[in-house]
């Protein structure tokens, strides 16, 4: 009996998890990959320790994915955070779960995740092979295979994994999005997520580098007066504005960004109430009584945010510390508990860790990944139009459409 043939297009998370699948399900599986290795741009993921999931139970997975939740639910349900964490433990990657449940190889290596998807697909025996896909071969709207560069590569199911637009030096350059305009189906408008945010505030630049720990952000719609966003953790300050943990999960909440309609403001003593912070002002006032108010913030600041601080404030840099009035200490702890950048735009979308957008779920089966418009075509990962927050949720979309596109061809 002649074994069903599939062409997975695009080794990266979802790719490598659907060609392992497909294969395991007896099918004659070939995987195509651009790039020279597989797995580029899971290299890169959680500054190269890959945080592969989030351990979560699925109602925690689905809060935390706010483009199109519900057209998960049959995947997740099929392929869990758990099973996930189940899967890699198997195929020799052992996890260790940290803070915010992120899970990462014990190794702290992506590297490790990457040979360990690259065994389970050649081990499955999947025929990995380095070809660019250049267009789909469909015949009275069933799709019969792919031409790539090298030739021509026919087959009963095709699943297409090619990630996004965001970080394009991996290979993810929005091919996915023409072979299913090709299919007729819609792209919905790419945008970037979970992506660092600009300032035309130039004090972003003059605290380039710096790194703020344990602070709480809000990011407030002007239009509202509301939070859009709230956290507490980690943010960096850079030449053009605003990156970090923070900031990239922050990214992912804002809409219609242009306009002057978002403000971060960050509580730079968050464990103070307003209260106990005058009495803190207070005493390192009175341990620096004789000495100018520009050198009594080194224990309470960071070296590079006094300046920017002393500026808000207004009061002259050589005030003695013993002059500074009841008020002008009420306006320093309120400069303190919201100091504020002005948001202008975000990152271009090749510094997105996501692209936002994509195929338009409506014309996907959740059920099985396939193609509403074309039989035999099936969609994971990246290319589909459902993204989620920071904090390994992106990978797990990768890995619960993939094994479910890989089961249902």
């Amino acid at each position: 009996m002649n074994r069903k043939k599939t062409v997975v297009i695009g080794a990266g998370a979802a790719g490598m998890m659907a060609a392992g699948v497909t294969a395991q399900n007896g099918a004659s599986v070939t995987l195509l990959e651009k790039n020279a290795r597989v797995g580029r741009k899971l290299m890169i993921t959680g500054k190269g320790r890959c945080n592969i999931l989030n351990n979560c139970d699925v109602p925690t997975f689905i809060q935390n994915v706010p483009v199109n939740s519900r057209f998960l639910y049959s995947a997740v349900n099929r392929f869990s955070p758990s099973d996930a964490y189940a899967f890699f433990e198997d195929i020799g990657v052992p996890l260790k779960t940290e803070r915010g449940s992120r899970s990462y190889p014990q190794s702290d290596k992506a590297v490790d995740v990457v040979d360990a998807l690259r065994r389970f697909v050649l081990e499955n025996g999947v025929h990995l092979v380095q070809d660019t896909a250049l267009s789909l071969e469909i015949e009275d709207g069933v799709c019969a295979g792919i031409r790539g560069e090298k030739q021509t590569y026919y087959a009963d199911s095709v699943i297409v994994c090619c990630g996004g637009k965001s970080y394009p030096l991996t290979g993810s350059t929005g091919d996915g999005y023409v072979l299913a305009q090709q299919a007729g189906h819609t792209i919905t408008e790419l945008k970037p997520s979970l992506v660092p945010l600009e300032s035309s505030d130039s004090v972003c630049r003059d605290m380039q580098g710096l790194s703020l720990r344990n602070v709480a952000l809000k990011i407030i719609d002007n239009q509202t007066q509301k939070a859009a966003y709230t956290d507490f953790g980690e943010m960096l300050f850079t030449h053009f504005g605003m990156s970090g943990p923070m900031i990239l999960s922050a990214s992912s909440h804002l809409r219609d960004i242009s306009g002057g309609r978002y403000t971060a403001s960050v509580d730079l003593k968050p464990a103070l109430d307003a209260e106990l912070l005058d009495k803190r002002l207070q005493r390192d006032f009175h341990e620096n009584a004789n000495r100018d108010v520009s050198n009594a913030f080194a224990k309470l600041l960071p070296r590079k945010i006094i300046v920017p601080v002393l500026k808000r404030w207004g009061v002259p840099f050589d005030k003695k510390c013993h002059s500074v009035t009841r008020e002008e200490r009420r306006r320093l702890c309120s400069i303190l508990k919201a100091f504020t950048v002005p948001v202008s735009g975000f990152r271009p979308i090749e510094e997105a860790i996501v692209t936002s957008g994509g195929v338009k779920v409506s014309e996907v089966n959740p059920k099985t990944m396939e193609s509403k418009l074309v039989k035999g075509l099936f969609f994971a990962g990246e290319v589909l139009d459902v993204d989620a927050y920071t904090g390994g949720f992106n990978l797990q979309i990768a890995w619960s459409t993939g094994h479910l596109a890989g089961e249902s061809c």
